[in-house]
């Protein structure tokens, strides 16, 4: 089950955190895998790490804002893999503040890479699986697309239009057999968290950890490899028949 051989990945933000988890896991299960990352060389070590593991891994520096570098990206894997099967849309940035502490370039900022970098990604990849005959497309949104959370205004502004895309791409290519769900997680403690915090709380950097753990029922944060197992389900042909869901993965915080 959960059989990937054969298939080509793209995990966008694969070079740390959950899209260096997701990537990795998919390696495992037999894709080749295209970890893309703005750090080219966080990108390039996701790859070998999945290279060493017997995987099939290949990397590239890529800025999903940016039009022109996600076409060149897109073309020149397409050309040299001939297909495009899976494409995993993590990349993301984070903001704290309400809404009169979200300057216009923050905002931008997060417009820019979380919803424009999902499109930009989604556009590329789109006609490729068409023409092919399907694929699957899977969007990182939050938790907070579905409920709010204090001081993350544009992070919820791009997370709500993360999940509308994805109901969006699900209904428009449902007959053409190209698959797109997201998953909707609470906290999930990685290196990013830690580095959020540090710059955005120094000197309390326990105390904000021990309140993030204790948002969820749970009692903790959930790990990357967490996302990486139900993003393995979601991509694969086990999940045939579910398209346009978003799946929380919440410790609880849903049913509180």
């Amino acid at each position: 089950m959960f059989n990937l051989s054969g298939k080509l990945a793209v995990v966008t933000g694969g070079g740390s955190g959950v899209g260096r988890a997701i990537a990795t896991v998919f390696g495992r299960q037999g894709a080749r895998v295209f970890a893309l990352d703005l750090d080219g060389e966080a990108a390039k070590a996701t790859a070998a790490a999945i290279t060493d593991a017997g995987g099939t891994a290949d990397s590239a520096a890529c800025d999903v804002s940016d039009a022109t570098a996600v076409k060149s990206t897109f073309d020149a894997i397409v050309g040299r893999a001939g297909r495009l099967d899976i494409l995993v849309n993590n990349a993301g940035v984070a903001h704290v503040g309400n809404i009169e502490r979200t300057p216009e370039a923050e905002f931008d900022r997060l417009f820019r890479v979380n919803v424009k970098g999902v499109y930009l990604c989604s556009q590329a990849a789109v006609p490729v699986m068409v023409r092919q005959g399907g694929g699957v497309i899977l969007n990182m949104a939050s938790i907070v697309a579905f409920v709010g959370v204090a001081d993350r205004f544009a992070y919820s502004m791009s997370k709500g239009a993360v999940l509308t895309m994805t109901k969006s791409v699900a209904i428009d290519y449902l007959k053409q057999n190209v698959r797109c769900n997201c998953i909707c997680p609470a906290r999930i403690r990685t290196p990013f968290v830690d580095g959020f915090v540090k710059k955005n709380y120094p000197g309390r950097e326990a105390e904000v950890l021990q309140e993030l753990a204790e948002y969820q029922p749970m009692g903790r944060m959930g790990t990357p490899e967490e996302v990486a197992y139900l993003a393995l389900y979601l991509c694969s042909d086990e999940a045939s028949f579910v398209t346009g869901q978003a799946y929380p993965l919440d410790g609880g915080v849903l049913n509180q």
